[in-house]
Formats: C-alpha cells, sequence, structure tokens
C-alpha cells in the first residue's frame, strides 16, 4: 500500500485548504482512511476518519464543525476540507490506511497557519 498526501501549504488564520490522499496498491474494501497531524513538539494526533464502503465519518472534537473528510473511490483518494483554519491547526498531515491489525502512513503534507 501507498499513500502520497498532497496539498498543504501556508495559508492565514480564517482561510480554507483541501489536503489530498492517493492511495495505491490494493483495493481498500473494509478498510477505513484517516487523517492525523503532528504538530511542533507534540504527538501525533487523530483528526478524521472515514469508511471506505460506506463512508461513514468521524472527527476530533477540535476540527468538527471545519474538516471534512471525504473519498473518490473512483480515484481513490482521500481529501480532508479544512476551512476557518486556526494557527493551532499548524501540522504536518499525515494520511492513514487500516484494516484489522494493518495500518500504513503516508509522508505528510505541511500545513502552516499564520496569524
Amino acid at each position: 500500500v501507498q499513500l502520497q498526501a498532497s496539498g498543504g501549504g501556508l495559508v492565514q488564520a480564517g482561510d480554507s485548504l483541501r489536503v489530498s490522499c492517493a492511495a495505491s496498491g490494493r483495493t481498500f474494501t473494509n478498510w477505513e482512511m484517516g487523517w492525523f497531524r503532528r504538530a511542533p513538539g507534540k504527538e501525533r494526533e487523530f483528526v478524521a476518519r472515514i469508511t471506505w464502503n460506506v463512508g461513514s465519518t468521524t472527527y476530533a472534537d477540535p476540527v468538527k464543525g471545519r474538516f471534512t473528510i471525504s473519498r473518490d473511490k473512483a480515484k481513490a483518494s482521500v481529501y480532508l476540507q479544512m476551512n476557518n483554519l486556526k494557527p493551532e491547526d499548524t501540522a504536518v498531515y499525515y494520511c492513514n490506511a487500516r484494516y484489522l491489525f494493518y495500518s500504513y502512513w503516508g509522508q505528510g503534507t505541511l500545513v502552516t497557519v499564520s496569524s
């Protein structure tokens, strides 16, 4: 499984940004795809998750109402639409694919939000 994250960048507080994750290497039926982030000096934390089959979503409290995770089965891609960004959202964002005891990570994409 290969996960290629892209779309990070430098934005101002209140702006929007969409990061993408292109997945390859297998079919992802029954898998869960997620986004995590690691802010400077902090542990990696969960951001959002979506089930590949049904598209059920789960969000961390700090991003609820601002971030939206989605997936495009035809393109084997997962997206994280981030609105009303805050400086505390600054982090490297990682794509994750998991199924049972399998878990794969992408290389991360840096999102920097200036105040």
